[in-house]
């Protein structure tokens, strides 16, 4: 017997159904809630099919973002098997079906039917520390895209100071948002004076010296003299940009420490000082790189491994026609295709992987369009990458 246990993920609950066997349905279909009484339920009914099949049924589901999480946790810590399929496999068999029929528990049973029907291998358990580096991978991009709309929200404030935009190097510096924060009108920096805005600028700054914060005082003094808002401010301007200097300090806090975990979980991974051996792959895209990959053992060919960061050209043929020009399925980790993206113009620009700028110039001596070319260099750091983790061998710029 074969046996195997389809679980439809939704919020806070999964609808099963179990197969002895192929055509073989066990018993009614049920609904499990996601909190730890029912999951050893359900623990005490896989143990149950052991004993009827003389085997551990397998366990199908789909990836539902973070639904299916507590599930999977639960499997994991009791050794149990399971299949995690893409969302998509999933709905093209659903679709093959005539008749318009979608309940929860017919999604469970079809999950059975397709185990059947495919040729799955079951999902290969990752470490806790690549766990941990690809939530925090995640984390630190989900922040980082607050940080930037934060600071695009941020410069429509400062409208009402457009002269400031130019007195530091960097805006978001501390002591340019201290010192925005202290003054945040044009009326407050007049009735301050330039001594005491030099005197803020070192406080805010220490490290530089006082004829920089003097000169940086003089900017601020200039900038709002020439400020056509310098008395009919709105109060509603001023708190909302005392508002958005608190958001900005606080995301850099989170971003700062983020990064600094994510450093120093990927240093205890031998796979990170391989990926990064790469001419053109730094710290962050690494530890992107390494945290979706996660063990190189879950692919038995590059291919594969091509396929899951979804950057192998889609085929489309009937008849005698054949599509000559393919885009490339992206059905798979957008956060990997997109660190392969930036390696790959990190490597390209200034020759910095010798070995893929010459890829790169080939493809684009073959008529090939840039973008067309770049795929194809990621296409190619992915098998660079699969036989280096593969070897535990670090790269060798030959070129």
């Amino acid at each position: 017997m074969n046996p195997v246990v389809g679980l439809d993920v939704a919020k806070g609950e999964s609808q099963v159904q179990a197969f002895l066997d192929q055509s073989k349905p066990y018993g009614k279909s049920f609904s499990m809630k996601h909190i730890k009484e029912e999951l050893d339920h359900f623990l005490e009914f896989l143990k149950e099919m052991e004993e009827v099949t003389g085997q551990m049924p397998m366990v199908i589901l789909e990836s539902t973002g973070h639904y299916h999480s507590p599930v999977i946790q639960y499997l994991e810590e009791q050794g149990i098997l399971y299949i995690l399929l893409n969302p998509i496999i999933s709905y093209q068999a659903k679709k093959s079906g005539l008749r318009k029929v979608k309940t929860d528990a017919i999604d469970a049973y079809q999950l059975c039917v397709l185990y059947y029907k495919e040729d799955f291998e079951s999902h290969k358990i990752r470490g806790i520390r690549l766990l941990d580096l690809r939530n925090l991978s995640r984390q630190q991009e989900i922040v980082t895209n607050m940080y930037v709309e934060a600071k695009l929200q941020f410069h429509t404030i400062l409208d009402q100071l457009p002269e400031y935009r130019k007195v530091f190097g960097d805006l978001f510096s501390n002591v340019s948002l201290l010192m925005l924060k202290e003054y945040p009108t044009s009326e407050a920096v007049i009735k301050a004076g330039e001594s005491k805005l030099a005197e803020s600028v070192m406080e805010f700054c220490p490290s530089r010296s006082g004829q920089w914060a003097w000169g940086k005082a003089k900017k601020i003094m200039d900038s709002a003299s020439r400020n056509p808002f310098q008395k009919n401010v709105y109060e509603s301007h001023v708190i909302n940009l005392r508002m958005y200097i608190e958001l900005l300090f606080h995301y850099q806090g989170h971003l700062s420490e983020l990064e600094d975990r994510i450093v120093a979980l990927a240093n205890e991974l031998e796979e990170y000082k391989i990926i990064q051996s790469i001419p053109g792959i730094g710290e962050k895209i690494a530890a992107t790189i390494i945290s979706e990959i996660g063990e190189i053992d879950r692919f038995n060919h590059p291919k594969k491994l091509v396929a899951f960061a979804g950057v192998d050209p889609s085929v489309h043929s009937s008849g005698k026609f054949t599509a000559t020009i393919n885009r490339i399925t992206k059905r798979g980790s957008s956060r990997l295709r997109h660190s392969l993206y930036l390696a790959v113009l990190c490597g390209i620009r200034s020759s910095r992987n010798k070995k893929l700028k010459a890829f790169y110039d080939k493809k684009k001596s073959e008529g090939k369009p840039a973008k067309v070319s770049i795929v194809a260099c990621m296409n190619k750091l992915l098998h660079w990458i699969y036989a280096l983790l593969s070897r535990k061998e670090t790269f060798l710029d030959l070129a």
